[in-house]
């Protein structure tokens, strides 16, 4: 761990990017080409329509949830420009290594505007961390009534020894000084949110509606697959992917996603064949669905460079 904090940027962006294609290929070596054939043969122009339709939706949650978290820190947003650059930066995370570029992006301009990076960025990884959390609770809520008879039985206990294994990792870290210290700090520059109940309540019903968008997606994925799955069986596998989805060691949203997802299917008897394909297809119609952040991005470009006088100057005579 020490050696790997002495490397330089670039040097860890490299390995998280061989890690995950490590995982892509391995899975794919495991599995067999032909699940990840079937699922990028799988798209079709209605999945595509239903994909941009639901990533409209969480995009518009998400910036929402944006606007909420940075308004509380006394950072003004509106919500029209939160969801453009939203848009934007879910585009980056989706195209480039490592799936946070969009938001350092993100914050990086908002706070330049208001000549306060840090706050924006504190505003921006605490919007990142509520969904997440969001995302746990509510896997959690969906996953553990399932029970131990239920057909999803292993991911019930997957799942039930993972959460187990991070509350006792965050008991273990408030034990400590350095602990303690950090999550007061943390505490503290969470207070303006935390004290406000309705805020925390928008919040929350905006990470919900991104996480729904998100699952509904996978469920698209699956039905084009063909997998032998009912919606519901898919909803419930989809949380677990997302999570894994969440990991910081992808090449475009590819990595950890594609192995979970095929171990999931295969846990729960479903084949790990059809874990790739849908797995496969899903990051397919999230990439396309995210298109319009590129506009954006271009759109922002033209702007920038029409308002330095780099394009658009008229000829003198």
């Amino acid at each position: 761990m020490a050696a790997l904090s002495r490397l330089s940027p670039r040097a860890r962006s490299g390995l998280r990017i061989a890690a995950a294609l490590v995982v892509v290929v391995a899975t794919v070596a495991v599995v067999g080409i032909g699940p990840f054939l079937q699922g990028l043969a799988s798209i079709s122009p209605a999945t595509i329509l239903v994909a941009v339709a639901l990533a409209a939706v969480a995009t518009a949650a998400a910036s929402w949830r944006w606007h909420l978290v940075s308004t509380g820190f006394g950072l003004p947003l509106a919500w029209g420009e939160a969801f453009a650059s939203y848009y934007r930066s879910q585009f980056l995370n989706t195209v480039l290594p490592g799936g946070v570029m969009g938001d350092v992006h993100r914050a990086y301009a908002h706070g330049r505007f208001h000549a306060r990076v840090g706050l924006a960025a504190r505003a921006v990884a605490a919007e990142r961390v509520a969904g997440q959390l969001v995302q746990v609770v509510v896997t959690l809520a969906i996953l553990l009534p399932l029970g131990l008879t239920s057909p999803l039985a292993p991911l019930v206990g997957v799942t039930g020894a993972i959460a187990l294994l991070a509350v006792v990792a965050v008991v273990v870290v408030a034990l400590t000084d350095r602990g303690r210290a950090a999550l007061r700090r943390e505490y503290g520059m969470l207070r303006p949110l935390l004290a406000r109940p309705l805020r925390l309540l928008g919040i929350a019903v905006a990470s919900v509606v991104v996480v729904a968008a998100h699952a509904a997606t996978f469920v698209v994925a699956g039905l084009a697959v063909r997998a032998h799955a009912s919606p519901r069986e898919l909803a419930v596998v989809a949380l677990i992917v997302l999570g894994a989805a969440a990991i910081p060691v992808n090449v475009g949203g590819w990595g950890p996603r594609e192995a979970v997802a095929a171990s999931a299917f295969a846990l729960v008897g479903l084949g790990a064949g059809a874990g790739l394909a849908v797995s496969t297809a899903f990051g397919v119609l999230t990439l396309v669905a995210v298109a319009p952040g590129a506009a954006t991005l271009l759109l922002g470009r033209f702007r920038s460079l029409h308002a330095r006088g780099i394009i658009g100057r008229r000829r003198s005579a």
